[in-house]
């Protein structure tokens, strides 16, 4: 009784928290759209005084980085992390936008920003699970805490006719 109990218990478990990804991808994936714009305004102003000064972005980087000023050199670096971020984060943005219900999940499992993993998971708020994913997510989450009982449980069963030695 107490086995089956404890099955239940741990099922239970796993299909709340896997009921939990499709909004924990949703609130990354809008932490995600704020980064990216956030960035874009960067790389934009970083452009924007480029041309005043007569430079491409390329050119501008490579004028900061030959500069004999330590402080200009080290912007260069960080405006070229920038610029790789954003690319990043506009491909990933990108992916998921056009991905449907469980690849958005797929989308944001397979690379996700570890900065905004974390920022998204020190502000998640959990949301009750009132859509298709989430069912499905909370189904498979119950099948798997269910399964894992289940093997663990023929795991350590005893077999008959193995006497232990005293």
């Amino acid at each position: 009784m107490f086995r089956r109990t404890l099955s239940l218990a741990v099922a239970l478990c796993g299909a709340i928290a896997a009921s939990q990804l499709p909004e924990f991808t949703q609130q990354y994936s809008q932490r995600l759209g704020g980064a990216v714009d956030e960035l874009r305004r960067v790389v934009q102003r970083f452009d924007t005084d480029a041309v005043r000064v007569g430079e491409d972005r390329k050119g501008a980087l490579t004028r900061l980085a030959r500069s004999p000023d330590e402080l200009a050199r080290l912007q260069s670096v960080a405006m070229l992390a920038n610029v790789a971020r954003l690319e990043t984060l506009q491909a990933q943005q990108a992916e998921m936008a056009v991905a449907g219900p469980f690849g958005r999940i797929e989308a944001f499992l397979s690379n996700p920003d570890p900065a905004l993993a974390a920022a998204t998971w020190n502000s998640f708020q959990p949301g009750v699970p009132a859509t298709g994913e989430g069912a499905a997510s909370g189904g498979a989450g119950f099948l798997a805490g269910g399964g894992l009982m289940a093997f663990l449980g023929r795991l350590f069963r005893r077999r008959p006719g193995m006497v232990a030695a005293r």
